[in-house]
């Protein structure tokens, strides 16, 4: 891992957004980082760069989540959990960052207490919170080790 990877973002280039409100000119990319398609809205008319579906939640967390805030700490700290091993897709996202403003794009009608919101939280983490410096490379490679070996 590069120091550059590890650097924090600035917060200003990670936005997040309702799939349902209008496309903004500032929006950057767009990247919907829902596990299941938003209801009643048409692919195209979406206006999404990317759909990053395997670093929402998991379909139990989700479920057990249920939108309830009363479960939102415990929410937090399991999806921040589920999201140690989606290093290769948080590195994506932060050099996206990096080039420009992303806009994380979610559909729940809470804007407080949603997978996007956790999401932007571990984006602008530098990335070795916790434990030391080859924790964190030593977990990051075994996590490219595994997609490689699913993703030839």
């Amino acid at each position: 891992m590069t120091q550059e990877l590890a650097a924090s973002l600035a917060a200003s280039h990670v936005r997040l957004k309702r799939v349902y409100e209008p496309v903004a000119s500032d929006d950057g990319v767009r990247v919907l980082v829902d596990r299941l398609w938003p209801r009643g809205l048409r692919k195209a008319d979406a206006a999404i760069d990317s759909w990053m579906k395997d670093i929402a939640p998991s379909t139990e967390l989700r479920g057990w989540f249920g939108h309830d805030p009363e479960r939102w700490p415990a929410f937090h700290r399991r999806y921040s959990q589920e999201l140690l091993q989606q290093a290769v897709a948080i590195d994506e996202l932060r050099e996206l960052a990096r080039d420009g403003t992303v806009t994380l794009v979610f559909a729940a009608h809470d804007e407080a207490h949603n997978d996007a919101v956790v999401l932007r939280d571990a984006l602008l983490q530098p990335r070795n919170t916790k434990g030391s410096a080859r924790a964190g490379v030593r977990g990051t490679a075994h996590v490219r080790q595994n997609v490689s070996a699913h993703h030839p």
